[in-house]
């Protein structure tokens, strides 16, 4: 039944205040009759406004009260037309009433014959009819009102002398009954009304004007309510007396009575609905016939309500209690026939049949005859789908995919609340489980003697060796499902012992992968009922692992055939995934779980590959989650008190616990620490099960192998975490899960180990160094494949690092340095930058020796073998990213840790470093050179370098000469190299050791890389080989250019090594672009001198050109006349001040010469004289004084 009808069959309706009654009839004056035309009055109620549920007139029956206190007031009252006496027209004229009352309703008869589909006259019909309708009514309640009001039941015939109306009233109640049993012969069943008549259900219950069918149908349906009400009202007050109808006698001699009318007139009643219901029921399909309701209108179904509960009433107010007699037989008939081979029942009828039996099963008793019927059916019916094809997928047969869907599906088959879509969502085979497992549930508790022992022979006669060599897939479903109910609701153990016999019939060699998958998952639903039922399960386990282990070396074995391979990973994987359920599903694991765990999983795991390995990895740390938990939670249980009433739980829980990880450690775990020097990129899932396994060495230490003893938790952070060989992605994956896990912390600082956090920030430095070490070298582009990977592996970086951050010695780091770490953790090599940076800036603000001597030791620590982390990017002269990722973040420390690496601790690190970075010996040879990504790599980060060195060449106090050594030769290697070969090529600007002279940090180390450099340039880059000038010449005072226009300054190291080689080209080279950017350079060195403080470097610029005046006049006077003339425009007190040593080089000049004053040398130097003031004329009066 649908709902509606389900909920209308509750007592909502007797439970509605009598106030809320009186206002519905005080709304509404016309007396309460069956109607199914909704109005805007019903509120959103089940039934009309006008119905007798809705109005009350129901509650004022049962609770005999007045069933209409408002009506019928007043002295007089109108029937059919005609005035009557209230008090006295029923007894006076009973008969002649009810004769009236047959007219009414052959006159709606007439009515209805003359009705036709003019709908002219529709509305005048309807009025008719209705009016007709409510007379009929009216009176009938009349009736029902003057028995409550007037009616004396103390009187009697033999009372002596009556009034004439005494002696009717008396024989009122008698003239009822023999009424009412003439109107009910007159009306006759409503089953028997015209089809013309009944269609009038059909009508929608939204129109407004309706047919005279439609009335006189309903007409009927209030009679025969009210006949029932009238005789309860009758009998109630007659107080139980029963009522004769004198002028009637039955066929058999039997007297009417007010009880037997009253009961014959129920009975017809229930035998008419029942008609309609089976008229209604046979235009549906079986599947909608029990969700569907049995009745064709509301009003059907009030009067169903009205009867039930009238009925119920009265069983009630009779103080007896009517067992529901069970008619087992019938059904019995019913499924011989719908089971029957011969009658080719379909499935979808036996659906129906099974679904009725198994709601029988609820309210009869106990009928294992029925089981044994159905068995008989099924027995030989096992490979059968039970599909209805109209279905579609939802009739489709299914193979459980789980040993946990497996058992719940036999526990939804032992429920006591079935599903709704039932029909729908379970074949017939499993409703004859349903009734099978009710069935066995109600007889144990109402026998002694247990039904299953009644029908343990039937079921396990049916299977022998050839009978289970007959079962398909399908039927080895079947088999299973059947055997689990029966162990949920019977003996377990006995029955999967049946079970495990029955298989061995099964020959090996015929099973196919799928049927073997299917046996699996079927042991395992025993297993998982086993544990439910908190039963030992190494029995089945047994059993089961010896075949796991069987078909696991085999697949071992298998080397190139992968179709077979493939047929035995399915088995496999039904093993491991029901391993799984079983540890997910077991409370305690103190079941002998750890059977599950054999060696076969050794053999399995070297010949598993892909998604086989992984599904294998995450199976263990189910197995090693679930165990931890459970453990923990047996440990902690006794310490808060929630010991159970079984004491000796725990201790033998510890013995399994131990057992589960001893399995664990001997059979997974070996194959787990081979794979960490993996050559090929291992699965993440690895990394997940070594932090697994770390955590299970530390909650229970004393199972974890001897090689790993008496530290495994050490052992294991040493194998997976620390070990420089083993994949940064392992390393990162297994360090993200342990980093912040306090218990380890906590266990590492009980044993002493105060490097716990220092090893991790190691790893982390080194994961982020080799983010790009499995790149391939040479490629422009990258698959979308290394794109994914590269991608998840920045995530897994940016996880670690976020974690690395909230380690104490870092935040600490942080701190000191006034770094907020939250905004760089984000981005992994940023992160690592930044962390470089704060170390250095901590290191910078520390005061004693002590503190700095302990943190140059911490941060050799956190850095490890540096070198050795990138050695496989400068052996493979890539990838470009690896290459630009090394010399950057190394970059960073050479110049952020320039302090520490100035250390006498850290110096061989540096020499390394600078040894195999700057300078392999590859840039020694001159036949070869750095490949192109590797000289990119170093132009963008060589700044770092070289403004590092000069700090730390400045600050060592015992490797300075070598230091400075090594300074030069970066300088000497990569300054030509970067060189462009024209003054005009945009790179000039970009030059590293440019970049690195504009932005140093401090005035030491400026002065310092600024004098090697220019000590480098002068030796290597401004030699004339005679008066050739050197290569690249115009290139080199473009730099050098540069480098005054950006620093704005002149150095003393400037004057002193590059301006004699600067004045010498501009004595010896003629080519313009040379000479203007001589000028230029000249320019910038006079002005930086002029705005310089001090006098140091107008000194020695005084130097230098009092020795170039010397070293040039002789041979190019003019030359230099014409470059001091430029001076002195520049700065004419020095050429003012050079004077002296111009004119004795003059002298000196015209001395070797031998050929007295030299003339034009005199006039040229007049020339320069002339610009020189008053100092310069006075200089050319001497001059010619001595000429004259």
């Amino acid at each position: 039944m649908d709902d509606d009808f389900s909920v209308s069959l509750t007592p909502p309706y007797l439970t509605e205040s009598l106030e809320m009654a009186m206002e519905v009839e005080k709304e509404n004056s016309r007396p309460p009759c069956f109607s199914c035309a909704l109005d805007n009055r019903d509120g959103g109620r089940n039934f009309s406004v006008e119905s007798h549920l809705a109005s009350g007139s129901l509650k004022r029956l049962l609770l005999r009260l007045d069933p209409s206190p408002t009506d019928y007031e007043e002295d007089t009252v109108e029937i059919f037309g005609f005035h009557w006496v209230t008090e006295i027209a029923l007894v006076e004229s009973c008969r002649l009433l009810f004769g009236l009352l047959r007219q009414h309703v052959h006159k709606l008869e007439n009515l209805v014959q003359m009705s036709s589909s003019d709908f002219g006259q529709a509305a005048n019909l309807h009025s008719e009819a209705g009016n007709i309708r409510h007379e009929c009514i009216v009176f009938l309640h009349y009736v029902k009102v003057f028995i409550f009001r007037y009616l004396e039941s103390h009187k009697r015939e033999d009372d002596g002398l009556l009034h004439p109306y005494e002696e009717l009233e008396v024989q009122l109640p008698s003239v009822l009954v023999e009424e009412l049993h003439a109107l009910t012969l007159h009306i006759g069943h409503l089953c028997d009304l015209p089809s013309s008549i009944l269609g009038a259900f059909t009508i929608q219950h939204q129109a407004k004007l309706f047919p005279p069918s439609w009335h006189l149908l309903h007409l009927h349906l209030d009679i025969h309510w009210l006949v029932l009400e009238i005789l309860h009202v009758l009998s109630e007050k007659m107080l139980r007396q029963i009522v004769y109808a004198h002028q009637f006698m039955n066929l058999t001699g039997e007297n009417l009575t007010n009880i037997s009318l009253f009961e014959a007139h129920c009975g017809n009643l229930f035998r008419d609905l029942i008609n309609l219901s089976i008229n209604k029921y046979t235009k549906v399909r079986p599947s909608e016939a029990l969700t569907s309701h049995h009745y064709p209108c509301s009003c059907i179904k009030e009067l169903w309500v009205l009867l039930i509960h009238l009925l119920d009433h009265r069983n009630k107010g009779s103080h007896t209690e009517k067992q529901v007699e069970s008619n087992w037989n019938f059904v019995e008939e019913l499924l011989k026939r719908s089971t029957d081979a011969q009658a080719a029942v379909l499935e979808e009828q036996i659906r129906m049949h099974l679904q009725c039996c198994l709601t029988l099963c609820s309210f009869w008793d106990l009928n294992l005859p029925t089981v044994t019927i159905l068995w008989e059916y099924y027995s030989k019916n096992l490979n059968s789908s039970f599909t209805i094809p109209w279905l579609g997928l939802k009739g489709l047969a299914s193979v459980s995919k789980t040993p946990l869907s497996m058992l719940k599906l036999v526990k939804s088959c032992c429920s006591d609340q079935q599903s709704p879509d039932m029909y729908k969502s379970s074949n017939s085979y499993l409703i004859f489980l349903c009734i099978l497992a009710q069935m066995m549930k109600e007889a144990m508790e109402s026998s002694v003697t247990h039904p299953w022992k009644q029908i343990k022979g039937r079921v396990y006669s049916k299977f022998h060796q050839k009978r289970m060599r007959e079962l398909t897939e399908v039927g080895l479903q079947n088999f299973f499902n059947l055997f689990l109910v029966l162990a949920a609701v019977a003996e377990t153990e006995d029955i999967a012992s049946r079970v495990l016999d029955l298989l061995d019939f099964l020959s090996p060699a015929s099973i196919s992968t799928s049927q073997r998958a299917l046996i699996w998952r079927g042991y395992f639903a025993f297993l998982l009922m086993y544990i439910e039922k908190n039963m030992d399960i190494s029995v089945l386990a047994e059993k089961l692992s010896c075949a796991f282990c069987e078909k696991a070396k085999e697949f071992l074995v298998t080397k190139n055939d992968h179709t077979h391979k493939q047929n035995l990973w399915t088995p496999l994987s039904t093993y491991i995934d029901g391993v799984q359920e079983v540890f997910e599903t077991s409370c305690y694991l103190n079941l002998s779980q750890e059977k599950l765990l054999n060696d076969g999983f050794s053999m399995l795991l070297p010949a598993c590959r892909g998604t086989e390995l992984n599904m294998v990895l995450n199976f263990v740390q189910v197995v090693l989650s679930r165990l931890r938990s459970v453990h923990k939670r047996m440990i902690q249980g006794p310490q808060l008190g929630k010991m159970g009433p079984n004491t000796q739980l725990p201790l033998v829980a510890k013995e399994h616990h131990l057992a589960v990880a001893s399995a664990l450690w001997r059979n997974f775990f070996p194959f787990l620490k081979s794979q960490r020097m993996s050559q090929t990129l291992p699965p993440s899932q690895l990394a997940d099960t070594a932090a697994g396994f770390t955590l299970l060495a530390l909650d229970i230490p004393c199972t974890a192998p001897s090689d790993l003893q008496p530290q495994p938790v050490l052992a294991m952070m040493q194998l997976f975490g620390w070990d420089d060989m083993v994949c940064p992605q392992l390393v990162s994956r297994y360090l993200s899960h342990l980093i912040q896990n306090s218990t380890l912390s906590e266990a590492f600082s009980g044993m002493g180990h105060t490097s716990y956090e220092a090893l991790s920030v190691r790893s982390w430095f080194r994961c982020i160094l080799q983010m790009y070490i499995d790149q391939p070298t040479g490629t422009l582009t990258r698959t979308d494949a290394e794109r994914t990977v590269g991608k998840v592996y920045v995530e897994q970086l940016t996880e670690m690092t976020r974690l690395v951050f909230k380690l104490s010695e870092i935040e600490n780091i942080f701190s000191k340095a006034h770094f907020d770490e939250s905004v760089f953790k984000q981005d992994p090599k940023h992160a690592l930058v930044q962390f470089i940076k704060a170390v250095g800036v901590t290191y910078s603000s520390l005061q004693t020796v002590a503190e700095k001597s302990a943190m140059v030791t911490k941060t050799l620590e956190y850095l490890g073998d540096v070198v050795k982390y990138v050695k496989p990017y400068l052996q493979k002269k890539g990838p470009a990213e690896g290459l630009q990722l090394t010399y950057s973040i190394i970059g960073g420390l050479v110049k952020f840790w320039a302090p520490i690496l100035a250390t006498s601790k850290a110096q061989q690190l540096l020499f390394r470093i600078i040894d195999s970075l700057l300078l392999p010996l590859v840039v020694f040879q001159q036949d070869k050179e750095l490949p192109a990504v590797m000289l990119s790599a170093i132009r963008e980060n060589l700044p770092l370098y070289l403004q590092g060195l000069s700090f730390i060449c400045c600050q060592s106090q015992t490797q300075g000469a070598y230091l400075n050594q090594l300074l030069g030769s970066v300088i000497q290697q990569y300054f030509g190299r970067f060189l462009p070969p024209s003054p005009s090529s945009p790179g000039i600007g970009q030059h590293p050791m440019l970049l690195a002279l504009c932005n140093s940090i401090t005035i030491p180390q400026t002065l310092h890389l600024r004098k090697t450099t220019a000590h480098v340039i002068k030796e290597n880059y401004l030699q004339f080989k005679g008066n050739a000038p050197p290569p690249r010449l115009a290139s080199v005072l473009a730099f050098i250019l540069q480098v005054f226009q950006r620093t704005k300054s002149t150095e003393v190291c400037d004057i002193e090594l590059l301006l004699p080689a600067l004045l010498k080209c501009m004595v010896l080279v003629n080519e313009t672009y040379v000479k203007k950017l001589s000028s230029e350079i000249l320019q910038c060195m006079v002005e930086g001198c002029q705005a310089g403080s001090g006098r140091e470097p107008a000194t020695q610029l005084t130097s230098v050109f009092r020795q170039f005046i010397q070293d040039y006049t002789t041979l190019y006077d003019h030359q230099v006349y014409s470059i001091l003339e430029v001076v002195a425009v520049l700065d004419q007190p020095l050429v003012i001040s050079l004077i002296p040593t111009i004119t004795q080089s003059l002298k000196d000049s015209e001395h070797k010469q031998g050929l007295g004053r030299n003339t034009a040398q005199r006039e040229a130097y007049k020339r320069l004289l002339s610009r020189l003031t008053a100092t310069g004329q006075n200089e050319i009066l001497k001059l010619e004084n001595e000429t004259s």
